[in-house]
């Protein structure tokens, strides 16, 4: 508690009614001086770091989601792909199994056993 730093008579330079809370952990601090009472300037003090803590931690549970989603989405760079489909060329490659082409119209048709075995096979090696 601390005297009140404002006008308002003499109650005012008399009374220690100002509030100063400290939160430790994270080191918050809220102070108010609004009324003559120190209860109620005690309440709203604790109303306002009650607040600030609220938002200090959807904050942190923003940001926490934020990188989860970015990690999740990559950068989307040439690195990342798993498959080229080469439309003018008609060409299918599959970037885990170095240099694999498959019949480009067989997999857009659904035909995908000659890419499985070659999956499979590649997992066989590893």
């Amino acid at each position: 508690t601390f005297r009140s730093s404002r006008h308002g008579g003499q109650s005012v330079n008399t009374t220690d009614s100002a509030v100063r809370i400290t939160h430790l952990p994270t080191g918050l601090t809220v102070s108010c001086q609004d009324e003559k009472s120190q209860l109620r300037n005690r309440q709203q003090a604790l109303s306002v770091l009650r607040a600030r803590l609220h938002q200090l931690e959807q904050q942190a549970a923003a940001e926490a989601a934020s990188q989860a989603r970015a990690a999740q989405i990559g950068r989307a760079g040439r690195e990342e792909k798993i498959r080229t489909y080469n439309f003018p060329q008609s060409r299918l490659t599959d970037h885990r199994l170095s240099g694999f082409s498959a019949n480009f119209k067989a997999v857009l048709d659904g035909q995908l056993d000659e890419l499985h075995q070659a999956l499979a096979a590649s997992q066989k090696q590893s």
